[in-house]
């Protein structure tokens, strides 16, 4: 039985989920891919969160056993999670081996007994979400010095402009924006193609965003901002290759500051 006891509220459980649909490029959908996932959580007996209720209330579980096309998890060490657990439709699953992040749905919870003791019995997810850690990590950047981001659109009339955004953070899933222009059509599900997004002593990258969600966030000085989280559609691999070595050398640099050597 998991030997930590999960808490009714978590505010921030949703914030270690990934979108899939940032990351649909490493999704893994063949059983046989999926097996081998699931076979080395086994081998390791990795600690899973299972979120649910839209990520207000979690648990702590392992995996026991992969039966042909079932698993069976240890049950949570918090009766009334795993009450509510159990009554769930739909139950997020994370965990980390080896610097990988692992993500995959259960369409739903039985209880079983297995060993005599009680389990969760649960179908194979239909796809599962594995990225290397440079893959899915996110560069937060100061919003002093952020990153431009160039943006072409279609005016009413049919002309074109040239719209700069400020870029708060970058993944090699794509990036967030803030405060683009009311009138800029920044909706969830618009695409904006040949958008160009300078990286300072790197290069640049030119591909297709699509936003996927805007919400507003609260500054620390009391102001509100607009804030947009954007994917890359179909980036290139040089592409991302890029991006990740604008990563890896911004932390570099403030690793360097942190410890003096900057």
């Amino acid at each position: 039985m998991a030997d930590t006891e999960a808490t009714n509220e978590n505010p921030t459980a949703t914030a270690e989920l990934l979108d899939p649909g940032d990351y649909s490029q490493f999704l893994l959908r063949s059983q046989t891919e999926i097996l081998f996932v699931l076979r080395a959580l086994l081998g390791t007996g990795a600690n899973i969160t299972v979120y649910f209720n839209e990520g207000k209330h979690f648990l702590l579980t392992t995996l026991l056993v992969i039966d042909e096309d079932t698993i069976i998890l240890d049950y949570g060490s918090s009766e009334d999670m795993n009450r509510k657990a159990l009554d769930a439709e739909k139950l997020f699953c994370a965990t980390q081996q080896e610097q990988v992040r692992i993500q995959f749905i259960l369409r739903g919870l039985k209880k079983i007994k297995h060993e005599g003791r009680p389990a969760f019995s649960a179908a194979f997810p239909d796809s599962v979400l594995r990225l290397q850690r440079r893959e899915f990590y996110r560069l937060n950047l100061p919003l002093l010095r952020p990153l431009r981001c160039i943006i072409p659109i279609t005016k009413p009339d049919g002309s074109q402009e040239q719209i700069e955004v400020k870029v708060a953070d970058i993944s090699g899933g794509g990036v967030a924006v803030v405060s683009p222009p009311e009138d800029m059509g920044f909706d969830p599900d618009a695409q904006f193609s040949n958008c160009r997004l300078e990286l300072p002593e790197v290069g640049f990258v030119v591909t297709t965003l699509k936003v996927c969600a805007v919400f507003e966030m609260a500054l620390r000085n009391g102001t509100t901002v607009k804030r947009a989280g954007c994917k890359f559609v179909n980036l290139p691999g040089p592409m991302m290759n890029q991006v990740q070595r604008y990563i890896i050398k911004v932390e570099r640099e403030r690793k360097a500051r942190e410890s003096g050597l900057g």
